[in-house]
């Protein structure tokens, strides 16, 4: 009897002074967590060209950061827009554990790696950070056209040409991509797609007259249309958008059809708890900052900012959602 009492108190001991130590590197680790800082230049890698959408919301966030001294060094843009943004994807697989380098991601996110499974691509590997916004999109033709003024107009214009109709778009199969073939499929239209590289250089080519029609985001296209060079037809939302009062949801036109664009903060796979925790934080002052409010307003981006958790369920949901359309394109099986 003696010797049973004697073993579990023995074992008592033991069990004490392991939790303790559990206890001890837990806290150890939060505290370490909570003291991660950046300590070299962070690489903020836009998986898309440079004028676009995402490149500008880039270069703003980097400027709020340095303005008001948010980070101890500096955020550095790096366009990798190679593949639909396969180049990009590839190249944070291989800076897995690395705590310098993010990224700021389309919905080519889900896209590229659900058409090309070679890649090895699992987004939920990769850190969820921050979403920052999701982008809207209208479909747009160049002002020169005086024979269209709605998508009546364009449907009709778009018909008559056929397959010579060019719809200049951002990456192969990607969002601009879906939405063509949207057009296409919901009015019985030929339009042929031409991808760039950017959605700088998708607007460019409308404004030049060398595409005739694009389905850019509003900041790709917004200096053109105040310029007077473009104009908006119809946009892809539910309500439509303050910027452009007088172009009508495709819900409005019978279309039941609405498309968002993540514009989210992505970090390497297998980053550390402490630098994750870091940007997270970092990334929701960003959000709450008046700059960052003032071009929400401004480039008609809408969406709440999500993070970790809730930012990694948003990524599930919408992966199946595009799983789908790339489906029902018949661009993979299922």
């Amino acid at each position: 009897m003696r010797r049973i009492v004697k073993t579990t108190f023995g074992l008592g001991v033991t069990l004490g002074l392991a939790l303790t130590a559990v206890v001890s590197f837990a806290q150890n680790q939060a505290v370490a967590s909570a003291d991660w800082k950046p300590k070299k230049p962070v690489q903020f890698v836009v998986m898309a060209g440079k004028g676009g959408g995402a490149d500008k919301a880039v270069r703003l966030i980097q400027s709020i950061i340095a303005k008001n001294k948010m980070a101890p060094y500096a955020f550095t843009p790096v366009n990798k827009p190679g593949g639909s943004g396969a180049e990009a994807l590839v190249y944070m697989k291989q800076k897995n554990g690395d705590d310098h380098t993010i990224m700021f991601t389309l919905n080519s996110f889900y896209t590229t790696p659900l058409r090309q499974p070679a890649l090895g691509i699992d987004i939920t590997t990769f850190t969820p950070i921050a979403r920052m916004a999701e982008d809207t999109f209208l479909l747009w033709v160049n002002s020169d056209r005086k024979d269209i003024n709605n998508v009546e107009d364009f449907v009709k214009a778009a018909k008559a040409k056929g397959k010579g109709w060019i719809m200049a778009g951002t990456g192969k199969n990607s969002e601009d991509n879906l939405l063509t073939d949207f057009l296409n499929k919901a009015y019985g239209l030929e339009m042929k797609y031409v991808p760039y590289k950017g959605g700088g250089k998708v607007a460019k080519q409308l404004a030049g007259n060398n595409a005739d029609s694009t389905v850019n985001n509003p900041s790709e296209q917004l200096g053109f249309y105040q310029a007077g060079k473009t104009k908006a037809l119809a946009a892809f939302t539910q309500k439509r958008l303050p910027l452009f009062p007088d172009a009508p949801t495709f819900n409005e036109l019978g279309k039941d059809f609405v498309y968002f664009m993540q514009r989210t903060v992505v970090g390497a796979p297998g980053m550390s708890a402490g630098a994750s925790a870091y940007y997270q934080k970092l990334f929701t002052k960003v959000f709450n900052t008046p700059e960052w409010q003032e071009y929400r307003t401004k480039r008609s981006l809408q969406g709440d900012l999500l993070v970790g958790d809730d930012l990694m369920a948003y990524w599930k949901n919408e992966r199946e959602v595009h799983r789908q359309m790339l489906m029902k394109m018949g661009v993979i099986k299922g």
